[in-house]
């Protein structure tokens, strides 16, 4: 009973830690960090989720992502814990992780052992160079390390090539709803989370060896 009281303390003491994971070396390394108010702007963190979103607003899907304030930003961010990913100073992507949401009208969202994905959006000009990989698979190895069986999100389902995109990362439709200040029908998907070995033995910052992480390959 010792042991797994002292497993479990090592287990939590060690995900509080997780705050810095860097990809890559020299001007074009992506560091990987906690949202920092005292250099980090709400005002720049909404316009690049504006930019990301941008294809889904020119879509008329009213994500609250493709026009919400600074303020909405700000209040969603302290909601959960604010992940952004940042290459020299600028910052390229963005994520929060939200533990289980009992004020959810999504059921999924309230089950007890759920955390969500949220506010989760890259630049434009850095698509498609594993960036989004990459904070999915951080964001598994957050959940996993918090002893959540599922990580969950949801997407606009008219939305085909994000559907595409979270299927390929291991996620699964689990219910199909329509949220009361969207216009459109939102698919809610689901995962079993796991935590990425390269991110075990993690002290202050880690230097991926590949260009994503092992499960976002």
């Amino acid at each position: 009973m010792h042991k797994q009281r002292v497993a479990a303390e090592n287990q939590t003491e060690q995900a509080s830690r997780i705050a810095t994971v860097q990809r890559g070396s020299g001007a074009g390394s992506v560091v990987l960090r906690r949202f920092d108010p005292s250099r980090d702007s709400y005002e720049q963190l909404t316009a690049m989720l504006h930019r990301a979103f941008a294809r889904l607003g020119m879509m008329g899907l009213n994500c609250l992502c493709v026009g919400q304030t600074p303020q909405a930003t700000k209040k969603r961010a302290r909601a959960g814990d604010c992940f952004v990913a940042v290459c020299g100073g600028q910052v390229v992507g963005t994520m929060t992780l939200y533990a289980r949401d009992l004020e959810s009208t999504c059921e999924h969202y309230r089950v007890e052992n759920v955390a969500t994905l949220r506010q989760f959006g890259v630049e434009p000009a850095w698509q498609s160079r594993g960036i989004g990989k990459s904070l999915i698979a951080f964001a598994e190895h957050w959940a996993a390390t918090r002893g959540y069986a599922q990580l969950a999100l949801d997407t606009p389902y008219p939305a085909a090539h994000l559907l595409d995109f979270y299927r390929s990362q291991g996620f699964r439709i689990i219910d199909v709803m329509r949220f009361a200040d969207r216009g459109y029908d939102s698919a809610i998907l689901s995962k079993p989370p796991v935590a990425a070995r390269t991110l075990a033995n993690w002290s202050r910052r880690l230097e991926l060896p590949c260009p994503t992480f092992p499960r976002a390959a």
